[in-house]
């Protein structure tokens, strides 16, 4: 029977046909492929079709003059036993004839938002299926009238491989035989009003380079060499140890001929650099893929996707394996408060607010001109649980740094009033947003023994980092943004006028200990005209040095982890531009010299002490010898560990030398002067602290100016 005599008998394929033709068609599989006695093929616009069946070359007859085109088999064949001629040229099996590549299972896990490694469900993967090699196909678009999936492969033309849909999950899915890795595609679009969208996949794991932005296929084929790390991490998940992270953007910490580095090149760097100078950790600015520089990575449109910038996915994995073979730790920014508008991303994905909430009291960020996820929606927090997870379990990192953290907890950040929507009970506080941050802790934690997860929190909102099981949010670490505003506010001031500002330096002790934090000279620290951290200093430019150096060092004896952003161990004058290399030539001035050399024994000094960290997170690990001086702008204080030797921090905040000043210290018979940051060789006056005179009650000494002394007692 041909085609025309079942369009009149069949009102149900007669329907099927103008659905596909006029791009509307749900399930394509109902009509092409192997259907009981005939093979039935679209190939819009084509005039002839070739397949081949059992080894031989046969045309088959188009039926309709759209591209329909049926061959009729006189015997039983199975989807194995054919091939047809993609446009390309490609000879495959028939996309058409294959079962679902996404299961029940899937579904019934995405719907309850618990599917954690949705990343190898959704997206393109090459697999083997029924046998055949190919690249499986599957986006989450509940709201999509049609999908399909375009690329080199079909010249970008929709009508060629329409997907199908899974039912009430939502999901669509295609497997295409015979295509390979580094595919370029997308998924094509038709929204219920009629609209064409053409959207980059949000699963993908690789992309194409700026500024244009296909998903490509690819495979993470890095055989990793970091079982020694990576066990270590596990055993060592509950241990107290320091956190000593150089926080960096890749593009801009050096250039090659005018160049950024790439991941190649990162690795060899890196190492060197960090074993030099003391770091633990690398914390790297986002390198999700997206489409701005200017944006630094903060403006994410590929969640699962290492930036193409620097190399390709593998080459990122082998920069990371590099890393924790020279035991050094990765840790990544990760941006799931808020994604870009760009029409080819994720927002209004299937013509609906499909990731952000349609209201824009809710779902649109005036700080950012970003749209914000609906956290309430079980698939969304999926999507960005399995990319955590996708960034720690196939990347091997280390731990998260979660931005922008304030703006998810609370419903009216950033906002005049009237301008939010409160929540179910009345309230400012965005629970959904609490509920998805306590889930991505409890499961990353089980999943990934080891991994932190960092806060970027600047709020008074309580117990971000006690454990969900304890009523708290979960986080490890929350970044200590009260400590960084009081610091540098202070430093600013005139040290003439610091006596009138001395609780900035003891207020934060009052709540050192209420969260495990992190202390930071942040990227934030040093844009958008807040000058770098040396011309941030005041007084004249030996002053400025000093200062600089007192600063880095007031960090490092101070309770809690440390961060700083790449440049300010350098001393640059002017802040980071994300479209230049720090300032290395600076290094041929002894004082910025002496600034590098500064930190780099200051890091070393805090490694190898673990009064500085052993206990850095309670009340145990300090004590206060003396917070009250004002008039001369100086504080002392005890770091504590395990040993009987103790750690005396003092610094003097002022260009004066004290001679003979006395420190009410008691319970001690040995004091021994171990770092000095006013010592010539980096820029000081070599100005030492002895001779220490001990008595019963104090301990007597000099105090260089603008410095830190460290002295152990015991």
């Amino acid at each position: 029977m041909s085609l025309s005599e079942l369009e009149e008998a069949d009102s149900t394929l007669r329907s099927d046909v103008s659905r596909l033709i006029h791009g509307d068609h749900w399930d394509p599989h109902q009509l092409l492929g192997l259907q009981d006695k005939v093979i039935r093929l679209y190939r819009p616009g084509a005039s002839e079709l070739f397949l081949e069946v059992k080894g031989e070359i046969h045309g088959a007859n188009r039926v309709h003059p759209t591209g329909l085109f049926e061959f009729p088999l006189p015997e039983e064949i199975t989807y194995r036993d054919y091939r047809i001629y993609h446009q390309n040229g490609l000879l495959a099996h028939d996309p058409y004839a294959f079962s679902p590549t996404w299961g029940e299972i899937d579904a019934h896990l995405l719907g309850k938002g618990v599917h954690y490694e949705l990343y190898k469900a959704l997206g393109a993967h090459l697999t083997t299926h029924q046998g055949v090699e190919g690249v499986k196909f599957a986006v989450w678009a509940p709201n999509a009238m049609r999908i399909s999936v375009v690329g080199d492969f079909n010249f970008w033309d929709g009508r060629v491989n329409p997907m199908r849909t899974m039912g009430q999950s939502g999901v669509w899915e295609l497997f295409i035989p015979g295509l390979a890795s580094k595919e370029r595609y997308k998924f094509e679009i038709k929204t219920k009003q009629g609209e064409v969208l053409l959207k980059s996949d949000p699963f993908a794991t690789r992309s194409e380079h700026r500024p244009l932005n296909a998903s490509v296929v690819s495979v993470l084929g890095h055989e990793w060499e970091d079982d020694e790390w990576m066990a270590k991490r596990r055993l060592e998940a509950d241990l107290s140890k320091p956190f000593n992270i150089y926080e960096m953007h890749l593009g801009s910490w050096k250039l090659s001929h005018g160049h950024h580095l790439t991941y190649k090149q990162l690795a060899e760097e890196l190492v060197a650099y960090c074993h030099e100078m003391g770091f633990t950790h690398v914390e790297l600015l986002p390198v999700q893929e997206h489409p701005l520089d200017e944006s630094w990575g903060y403006q994410v449109s590929g969640f699962f996707s290492v930036t193409s910038r620097y190399g390709s996915p593998e080459e990122f994995q082998a920069l990371v394996d590099h890393l924790h073979k020279n035991n050094i730790g990765v840790i990544l920014d990760w941006v799931p408060a808020h994604f870009p508008s760009d029409s080819f991303a994720l927002a209004r994905f299937d013509g609906t607010c499909l990731f952000e909430h349609e209201d824009p009291r809710q779902g649109y960020h005036p700080h950012w001109n970003t749209l914000i996820f609906n956290y309430g929606r079980p698939e969304v927090v999926n999507f960005l649980i399995a990319s955590a997870l996708f960034w720690c379990e196939q990347m091997h990192i280390d731990g998260l740094r979660v931005d922008a953290v304030a703006s998810m907890l609370y419903l009216d950040y950033g906002r005049e009033h009237g301008a939010w929507i409160p929540n179910a009970e009345g309230g400012k506080e965005n629970l959904e947003a609490i509920e998805f941050l306590k889930h991505l802790n409890s499961i990353l934690h089980q999943r990934c023994p080891g991994v932190v997860t960092i806060a970027e929190e600047s709020t008074s909102f309580s117990q971000v980092t006690q454990n969900v099981e304890w009523g708290g949010l979960g986080f490890d670490y929350k970044w200590n943004m009260g400590w960084m505003n009081d610091t540098l506010r202070y430093f600013t001031k005139d040290p003439l006028y610091r006596r009138y500002d001395h609780g900035d330096l003891t207020f934060g002790l009052l709540y050192a200990f209420t969260e495990k934090f992190v202390l930071v000279l942040s990227h934030d620290e040093v844009v958008h005209g807040k000058g770098s951290l040396l011309s941030k200093m005041p007084g004249d430019y030996w002053q400025k040095f000093a200062n600089l150096r007192l600063l880095l060092s007031y960090m490092i004896c101070q309770p809690g982890k440390k961060m700083l952003f790449m440049g300010g161990e350098l001393g640059q004058f002017s802040e980071w531009n994300v479209k230049e290399e720090l300032h290395w030539h600076l290094l041929q001035y002894p004082s910025h010299q002496g600034i590098k050399d500064l930190t780099r024994d200051l890091n070393h000094f805090y490694l190898n002490h673990s009064q500085l960290w052993e206990h850095d997170s309670d009340f145990s690990g300090f004590e206060w010898v003396d917070f009250s001086d004002s008039d001369h702008s100086i504080i002392s204080y005890r770091r504590k560990g395990s040993g009987p030797e103790q750690l005396l921090c003092v610094h003097n905040f002022t260009p004066v030398c004290h001679e003979r000043y006395s420190l009410p210290l008691r319970g001690f018979s040995e004091a021994e002067e171990l770092f000095n940051t006013d010592e010539s060789e980096y820029g000081g006056s070599g100005k030492s602290a002895g001779p220490l005179e001990i008595s019963p009650e104090s301990l007597i000494l000099t105090l260089p100016p603008l410095s830190t002394l460290i002295i152990q007692i015991n």
